[in-house]
């Protein structure tokens, strides 16, 4: 069921991206803004905004092959160790391990890791043993045996009844699945109340982008304020709009106010209601850009 539901997701993604970015050089010569309206969706923008500088650097340094060496693909932006083994292993089929969160799982407690597994030099002794434990023959097969074996049954609550290698796992003998791995404890949500000003002239609503280095960098959003600052004399009220990111829990209070001409205001810009949708928005100020487009129709 879970497999089911990242497929239903994430397909329709990829036969659009497919569609946009048919190879590496339509995906490097793309504007930012289009990469990031594709993305739209997906939430941790970060990725795509790193993507499509590794396929930049994919065509200016590698005439627009993927390499398939180590140190190269490590020059890439956006590439950790866990997409470079992915890459050498599926990819390429070579003798590399692909330790994602599930992989860290299982070998925590196959080898009865007692060490905080968020720690580099855990994760690097953990790669290590998984290169180990590859197959001398097909070693991409016991890569993605484990990725598998951690997304279907050494999950949070293991169902160790069900494991093929329940007769070597050292946490299984010591009773200690259910306390490894060890990990950082999750970083507390923060919630974010901010008004926003959904602002019309001339058929035209005002919005702003993302600073660079920002978490929403090349986003587009509506200007907002922290709730009880000082802002502008509001407009009506719109239902309330909430959505996550990161760590943050972003709680938006729209305001529609409407002006006679658009005047031009620093940091911001005038878009036209019918081409609002155009644009790459976070999914909250997406919610409330559908909005106006239908109180523009």
């Amino acid at each position: 069921m879970l497999q089911q539901t990242r497929a239903a997701v994430v397909v329709p993604y990829f036969e659009r991206w497919m569609t946009l970015f048919p190879d590496i050089f339509g995906l490097a010569a793309a504007p930012v803004e289009a990469v990031i309206k594709a993305w739209e969706g997906l939430g941790y923008y970060s990725r795509a905004r790193n993507l499509h500088i590794a396929a930049r650097q994919i065509v200016e340094r590698f005439k627009g092959e993927l390499p398939a060496a180590k140190e190269k693909l490590e020059q890439l932006k956006g590439l950790g160790p866990y997409t470079v083994g992915a890459i050498l292993s599926f990819g390429f089929h070579q003798r590399a391990a692909a330790v994602d969160g599930n992989v860290l799982r299982v070998l925590s407690r196959y080898f009865a890791i007692e060490e905080n597994v968020s720690k580099i030099a855990v994760r690097k002794k953990i790669e290590e043993k998984a290169e180990e434990l590859l197959d001398s023959k097909e070693p991409w097969v016991t890569a993605e045996a484990f990725i598998e074996l951690g997304a279907t049954v050494c999950t949070m609550r293991p169902r160790c009844e069900d494991c093929p290698l329940q007769g070597e796992c050292l946490a299984l003998q010591t009773g200690k699945q259910e306390y490894l791995p060890i990990k950082d404890s999750p970083m507390a949500v923060t919630h974010l109340h901010r008004i926003v000003l959904v602002i019309v002239a001339e058929e035209h609503v005002l919005v702003r982008k993302g600073a660079v280095g920002k978490v929403m960098a090349d986003l587009y959003e509506f200007p907002y304020y922290a709730k009880g600052a000082k802002v502008p004399q509001l407009g009506s009220p719109w239902p309330k709009v909430e959505h996550t990111f990161t760590r943050f829990k972003a709680h938006l209070y729209p305001y529609l106010a409407s002006m006679e001409r658009r005047w031009p205001i620093p940091g911001c810009e005038w878009v036209r209601c019918s081409e609002l949708l155009h644009l790459p928005f976070s999914s909250g100020h997406r919610k409330i850009a559908r909005t106006v487009c239908e109180l523009c129709t």
